[in-house]
């Protein structure tokens, strides 16, 4: 292949000259817009699936491929952005209209069961973005000084590594080579109660339903050892998975101690992890309020920070004060909902319980909630605060073993 010539997902060879011949779904579409006539069920989504496959770029071996799902962030952001710094009420709108249009695609994805980079593209760009501008219209003022400047790049790159080590493995399970059915000796002949909530010492589950991850037909299957210890049975890994394991519907794999699927890493949240996932958070939260003090101290001279986020008069005197003002309530808007994700998360490891348990528990009615249903309860792996941080600051150290965690 010469670097503009490509492999469709027909399998047919391709060339981005062609990016719009010899499409039949769009030459059928414009007939029908033409003549007033309706588009047959799922004509829009074969002629995205056309405009994806040919949006490439030339490279050394062959066109390459681009996720659609990465163009918007890129485009939309800094665009957006600048419009909202013309004006007050333009800020105003753009800026509550921004969080229930990301809310939106993360319910739209949600219920399509789909993976997307979106929500990664959009927060590595945000903080490449809001970088640029600290850098590009705060610096060159004067107020912020150089030691300022490294201590929020070295927040910056802390955040980053750990956000690196947070988008490997999770603690995956190993699929049984060929993706064969594993044997079943010492499991029992008899027929076990299907549950499919994955969640020890659970009881009253239905049968045979797919909730919070969970597709229809995991069994809790009862090997032949001490009594009391269980584990399941996933048909779609073909394993048995250990206590607090769970399969993740948008991955396809099962996870050691699972707590959920996080869409700004584009990757599961467990056992490996988790603690990576926290620091990185932790990083984010620091260096997002740092950056926002710096800011408001420069383009709000005389205020607090928090009095200058709402109350600043010379915001709007310059396009550049505007567009640094509008980037801080950007900042604002992103640590807020990133500062609940991490409350949560900490209530939640205090408590050891993770999201996927407590969402469970919550179907079943067997949790209590606590600090105003912020945190629920399943009292089965609460040790106290110590033994709980602990547990999970230890978590990855260490080879699978079986613990008193497998024994119910």
């Amino acid at each position: 292949l010469c670097c503009c010539e490509y492999v469709d997902r027909r399998g047919r060879r391709n060339h981005l000259a062609a990016c719009c011949c010899d499409c039949e779904e769009l030459d059928d579409g414009c007939d029908r817009w033409l003549t007033c006539k309706s588009l047959p069920p799922g004509a829009l989504e074969r002629i995205a699936d056309t405009i994806a496959d040919r949006l490439r770029v030339p490279w050394f071996s062959g066109a390459v491929k681009i996720n659609v799902s990465l163009v918007p962030p890129l485009v939309l952001l800094p665009v957006f952005l600048h419009v909202a710094a013309l004006h007050f009420l333009l800020g105003l709108i753009i800026l509550t209209s921004l969080p229930v249009v990301v809310l939106w695609y993360y319910y739209l994805t949600h219920r399509r069961k789909e993976r997307t980079l979106f929500f990664l593209s959009l927060g590595l760009f945000s903080l490449g973005y809001m970088y640029y501008v600290f850098l590009r219209e705060v610096v060159p003022r004067g107020h912020v000084e150089y030691s300022q400047v490294v201590a929020l790049t070295c927040g910056l790159i802390l955040m980053l590594a750990a956000l690196s080590r947070a988008k490997k493995d999770p603690g995956y399970l190993p699929i049984p080579a060929g993706n064969e059915k594993p044997s079943h000796q010492g499991l029992p002949n008899k027929s076990v109660r299907g549950s499919s909530s994955g969640l020890h010492g659970i009881s009253g589950a239905a049968s045979s339903r797919a909730v919070n991850g969970e597709a229809k037909g995991y069994c809790r299957m009862s090997a032949e050892q001490p009594e009391g210890v269980k584990k399941d049975w996933c048909t779609k890994c073909q394993l048995v998975r250990p206590a607090r394991a769970g399969h993740c519907r948008l991955c396809g794999r099962c996870v050691r101690r699972l707590d959920h699927h996080c869409v700004w890493i584009n990757s599961c949240v467990g056992e490996h992890n988790h603690r990576a996932f926290i620091l990185a958070l932790s990083f984010f939260m620091l260096t997002s309020v740092y950056g926002i003090t710096l800011t408001l101290h420069t383009i709000c001279r005389g205020r607090t920070p928090f009095v200058a986020l709402f109350y600043c008069p010379g915001a709007y005197s310059d396009y550049s004060s505007a567009l640094s003002f509008t980037c801080v309530w950007y900042c604002a808007i992103v640590t807020a909902g990133m500062g609940y994700i991490l409350l949560i998360q900490l209530l939640n490891i205090s408590y050891n319980v993770t999201e996927r348990e407590a969402r469970l528990a919550l179907r079943d009615n067997t949790g209590r909630r606590l600090l105003g249903g912020l945190v629920i309860d399943t009292g089965q792996y609460n040790r106290g605060l110590l033994c709980n941080w602990g547990h999970f600051l230890s978590l990855g150290s260490s080879p699978p073993q079986r613990s008193a965690e497998d024994i119910v």
